[in-house]
């Protein structure tokens, strides 16, 4: 899959999503192959880009090419001077967001709110795309609500636009993440434009992923919470794409070594006292994949310090030795 000059090395890409995508688990999904992944949403009002939560999310991944940058407001003007500023700061793709179900985005008539203006929707695509000289690309979900599916007008108002590549989240705003996700609605815009699509909604596994692009023909896949505590997800997907089949096998040890090396990244990242409340979820995330894990998982969301999670961790194994299971 290709977006305007840049060849992704793989098709199935990570979803930005706010609070979770941050750098450390971005790098850690690209190690395990994610072709790409853009950064936490951020919002387009520049004046508001000097919180330590907005430095975060513009700690950029200049190291991996594409630099991929989600942005998200109403205002053309405003989405304009941010990508640029974006662009300033090392970013190659600027990615718009039209697919947040949150109710404080939407509050705003941002995200998938702004499905409901088809002309503001062109009048933010031009803006932006004058503005930058690099791709832009564009999230929607495939409509407002199921009586107002227009993902196939959006889409084609987007390719009209200079979109270079379309992701959807196959549900409207009004499902959020409740419901099968749409893939039939996803299959007719990949049919209305000649742009890469990238599917997203409901990718749980490497024999799901084989099935979602079979029925959408999808150019790629977006992978958005399946990620969240198995970021390996990107080596099985690979993994069953070329081989027709699943690929769940991860060395025992090898889980430890990804959640320690996580751990003190995160630690690092955000310094010990958030980086530890940050963890926390994370860490829950993963005993989603290990078993005979309660008592471990009741400690380790609960103490204070980088020290103590890594110690937990480490015991947490060390007891377990060579009996551990990953849960499928």
């Amino acid at each position: 899959m290709k977006i305007g000059p840049y060849e992704l090395a793989s098709p199935f890409v990570l979803a930005p999503m706010a609070g979770v995508t941050d750098a450390p688990f971005r790098a850690l999904c690209r190690e395990f192959g994610a072709g790409m992944t853009t950064s936490e949403m951020t919002t387009a009002d520049i004046s508001l880009w000097e919180t330590a939560k907005s430095r975060r999310r513009l700690d950029l991944d200049l190291d991996a090419e594409p630099v991929a940058v989600q942005i998200a407001g109403s205002d053309p003007g405003q989405l304009a001077a941010a990508a640029r500023a974006c662009v300033e700061r090392g970013a190659q793709i600027i990615d718009i967001n039209m697919g947040c179900p949150a109710k404080k985005v939407c509050r705003k008539l941002a995200g998938s709110a702004l499905l409901k203006d088809e002309s503001l929707v062109a009048d933010i695509l031009t803006a932006v795309v004058v503005a930058v000289e690099v791709p832009v690309t564009l999230k929607i979900r495939t409509g407002w609500d199921p009586q107002h599916r227009n993902g196939v007008a959006v889409a084609q108002i987007a390719e009209q636009s200079g979109i270079q590549a379309l992701a959807v989240h196959g549900r409207t705003r009004a499902c959020r993440y409740q419901g099968d996700a749409e893939y039939d609605t996803i299959a007719r815009i990949k049919e209305s434009v000649s742009i890469p699509v990238i599917a997203n909604g409901d990718i749980t596994s490497a024999e799901k992923s084989l099935e979602v692009l079979r029925l959408t023909n999808a150019d790629g896949l977006m992978i958005g919470r399946a990620a969240q505590g198995r970021p390996w997800i990107f080596r099985e997907l690979q993994f069953g794409l070329k081989n027709g089949s699943a690929f769940s096998t991860l060395a025992k040890r090898s889980l430890r070594d990804i959640m320690l090396g996580h751990l003190k990244n995160m630690h690092r990242f955000y310094g010990e006292e958030d980086g530890v409340r940050v963890a926390r979820k994370h860490l829950s995330w993963y005993c989603q994949n290990l078993v005979n894990v309660d008592e471990y998982r009741y400690q380790v969301v609960r103490v204070g310090s980088a020290q103590e999670q890594l110690r937990l961790t480490r015991e947490y194994f060390e007891q377990e030795g060579e009996g551990i299971s990953i849960a499928a």
